[in-house]
């Protein structure tokens, strides 16, 4: 796709709301913009929403709450992701077609739905508009920006507008990190080759997805956040921090994530089942000797504690297991995915009973075989990292085009 059109897609589908002045002192989200404009975007429209608990006003009340309460937002139809649109269901699951007990709007179930299936249940519900307003935490593999592609393309199919309400990357947006996904490993952890670590918003996302990815446009508008800078980490913005899945419990997670989700990959525990999932890895067999290691590389931002923990579920439910806890001592010079994959190399080395999963998941986490194959042969972390500058070169390059703020 050539520069021109990017930039042209770029400029004809974002909402220019009012402008405000001086310059807000505080961050406003794209649904307090939207509201404060009195819908102004949906005005006449017939509306449906997808989100989840995360799509909250700063006084913590729900979006879906109050459009419903206002008849300038026409809601009539809430569409819910994985874990359901209140958030009731663990990963993997999905709160199925029903009536909110609320409001008394019809729900109707996305997870595991794309293109046409996912295009006749926007037809079923009578929208014309639909809205997406789901807080993201910056990782390719976390499935709601694939939820915001496949609900952005069934749009598309079905002849709908589609509205994205902007939120902050609660990991900042200063810089696209990790391996690119090769698209012969798509899967819902990752539909198209964007980096492991983006630094986007979700409005951005949408931009991109419409002006690289999909094969027919979708009719799309956004609107922008006011205030948000790049640089700035979640809890600069004295707003409410939902859990958008449950094992995403606080921002500190979400820190993280983007590098020690890839222990789902192996046979060792992500930390799932405990109160720090992903800040706490290990496996039984394991020891000091892990924390040791990695500590030897000097990873600037971080320290690793010789932990100890029992899971609740998931892996190694109910048994003690030995490992590490990650501390973040400076969160701006910290790598999450260079990180990442130095735990990996280092519990590979210490550990003699390290696999990875049969199934060969982590090649769907890392978007190729490439880090498995490379640490399987013994390379070290500056190798692993260093094979996928290139493409995240390429990707950072496209990825600017998208960018709504500095």
């Amino acid at each position: 796709m050539h520069l021109s059109r990017r930039t042209l897609l770029a400029s004809a589908t974002t909402t220019a709301l009012p402008a405000h002045a001086p310059r807000p002192a505080r961050l406003r989200t794209g649904f307090e913009r939207l509201a404060a404009d009195g819908y102004a975007v949906l005005a006449g429209r017939r509306t449906g929403v997808v989100t989840n608990p995360t799509g909250v006003t700063r006084d913590t009340a729900h979006i879906v709450d109050v459009m419903h309460a206002d008849p300038r937002a026409g809601l009539t139809a809430v569409f819910g992701p994985e874990h359901g649109f209140r958030g009731t269901a663990q990963a993997g699951g999905s709160e199925g077609r029903y009536d909110d007990p609320a409001t008394g709007l019809p729900v109707y179930d996305t997870y595991l739905k794309s293109g046409r299936a996912l295009a006749d249940v926007f037809t079923a519900s009578g929208v014309d508009t639909v809205v997406f307003d789901i807080q993201d935490v910056g990782a390719r593999f976390y499935t709601y920006i694939w939820t915001l592609y496949d609900c952005m393309e069934a749009a598309a199919l079905a002849g709908k507008r589609f509205v994205v309400l902007d939120r902050p990357n609660p990991v900042t947006g200063r810089d696209a990190r990790g391996p690119v996904l090769h698209r012969e490993f798509a899967t819902f952890v990752g539909r198209q080759p964007i980096a492991q670590a983006h630094g986007m918003t979700v409005a951005e996302l949408a931009l991109l997805f419409n002006g690289e990815f999909l094969t027919t446009p979708v009719s799309l508008e956004t609107v922008r956040m006011s205030g948000w800078r790049r640089g700035a980490f979640y809890e600069a913005w004295g707003l409410p921090w939902v859990p958008p899945s449950p094992n995403m419990p606080t921002p500190d997670t979400a820190l993280v994530y983007s590098g020690t989700c890839l222990f789902e990959g192996t046979n060792l525990s992500e930390g799932r089942g405990t109160t720090r999932p992903f800040e706490l890895l290990g496996a039984e067999g394991l020891d000091g000797r892990w924390a040791a290691a990695v500590n030897g590389l000097e990873l600037p931002g971080v320290r690793f504690r010789e932990a100890y923990f029992m899971p609740t579920f998931s892996k190694f439910q109910g048994r003690t297991v030995g490992g590490v806890q990650i501390h973040v001592t400076d969160r701006a010079a910290y790598d999450p995915v260079r990180t990442g994959i130095a735990l990996l190399v280092t519990a590979r080395k210490v550990w003699d009973g390290f696999a990875w999963r049969s199934d060969d998941w982590i090649d769907k986490l890392t978007g190729s075989a490439r880090v498995r194959t490379m640490i399987d042969a013994g390379a070290d972390t500056d190798e692993v990292t260093g094979a996928w500058q290139e493409e995240l070169a390429a990707f950072r390059r496209v990825r600017k085009e998208y960018l709504l703020y500095k």
